[in-house]
């Protein structure tokens, strides 16, 4: 934890990242068990959280999709802190009404299922091009599609914080979530280093991740079969390939359907992560030069190892549950 809260003290991290940092250490202190933890987790929530809305105090007048998402992410991570903005809140309430599903997700999830033409940025030059494109507007390079598991996942946690908020960015989790049936069944042939596998991995732990507020409450496997199924036989995948941030999700998504550290996947995991842990503390690839992927991966390695307070079952919107269980017996 405290090398995450080394890469938030940079200006550049924090100015890139500072509504995640503000989120995961609020999120930590609110939901894990250890108490010492909990308190180190708080302070450094605090402290980021005032710092981001020292920078974030009112949205600027040509804010586009982006820029409102991620104010409404900040706000909503230091609102759970009891740092709320009601006049920040209100202002982001009429910019996001001027904006369109495509602008805030990528896709209309009111009209279409998650779709596979969406590019990634250039990987030469960091271009952002519209949906459809094959060539960089800008190099004219070739472009990588994302895969519609990353599509939907993203815009999944878009739609849920949003709503958790108060703040529609384009539509509603509800909305997002009932494509969740066009997704499966989720491929676990090959290694674990397949991008569709990999993106399928993150889909389905952030499906728990949106039910269960982020580990607040523990969620019923028999509501998500396929995906408690297929979590379950991803995590021996990501132990072969030595992958720390994806194995932690896997890790801590297993613990909010029940696991424990009684079972042998758990241990198998914990195993892992002990061993790889860096000597700065860090999980993760240290030649790695991106931050977000050397400090998330010191996230969810945190995550998997965790155990979470005191969590009864539920749902962060109970109003999805009898749909769950309609689809649990398709």
């Amino acid at each position: 934890m405290r090398f995450v809260y080394h890469t938030a003290r940079s200006r550049v991290n924090f100015a890139d990242y500072g509504s995640d940092y503000v989120w995961w250490f609020g999120a930590v202190s609110n939901t894990v068990r250890d108490e010492r933890l909990r308190r180190l987790a708080r302070g450094m929530a605090l402290r980021c959280a005032r710092k981001w809305r020292l920078a974030h105090r009112t949205l600027p007048s040509d804010a586009d999709a982006q820029t409102i998402a991620e104010f409404v992410s900040g706000g909503d991570a230091a609102e759970s802190l009891g740092l709320g903005d009601e006049r920040l809140k209100d202002q982001l309430r009429l910019a996001a009404s001027r904006f369109s599903a495509r602008d805030y997700l990528a896709f209309d999830p009111l009209t279409e299922p998650p779709p596979s033409d969406v590019p990634d940025e250039c990987e030469y030059d960091g271009a952002d091009n519209p949906r459809g494109a094959r060539l960089c507007h800008v190099c004219k390079r070739r472009l990588v599609m994302r895969t519609r598991y990353d599509v939907w996942y993203d815009a999944l946690v878009t739609a849920h914080t949003g709503d958790h908020y108060g703040v529609t960015l384009g539509a509603h989790y509800m909305d997002v979530l009932k494509w969740l049936p066009v997704l499966r069944p989720y491929g676990v042939r090959g290694r674990g280093t397949d991008p569709e596998f990999i993106d399928a991995v993150y889909s389905v732990t952030h499906v728990v991740y949106t039910l269960n507020n982020y580990w607040t409450y523990r969620l019923d496997p028999r509501l998500l079969p396929r995906e408690y199924a297929f979590l379950k036989a991803s995590l021996p995948k990501a132990v072969a390939v030595r992958d720390a941030d994806m194995l932690g999700e896997v890790m801590d998504s297993l613990r909010s359907f029940g696991l424990d550290d009684s079972d042998p996947l758990i241990r198998e995991g914990t195993q892992f992560l002990l061993a790889h842990q860096n000597r700065d503390g860090s999980w993760g690839d240290l030649d790695d030069d991106d931050t977000y992927d050397r400090y998330h991966a010191t996230e969810t390695a945190v995550n998997g190892l965790c155990e979470y307070a005191g969590r009864g079952e539920g749902l962060s919107f109970p109003e999805v549950e009898p749909l769950l269980r309609r689809w649990a017996q398709e």
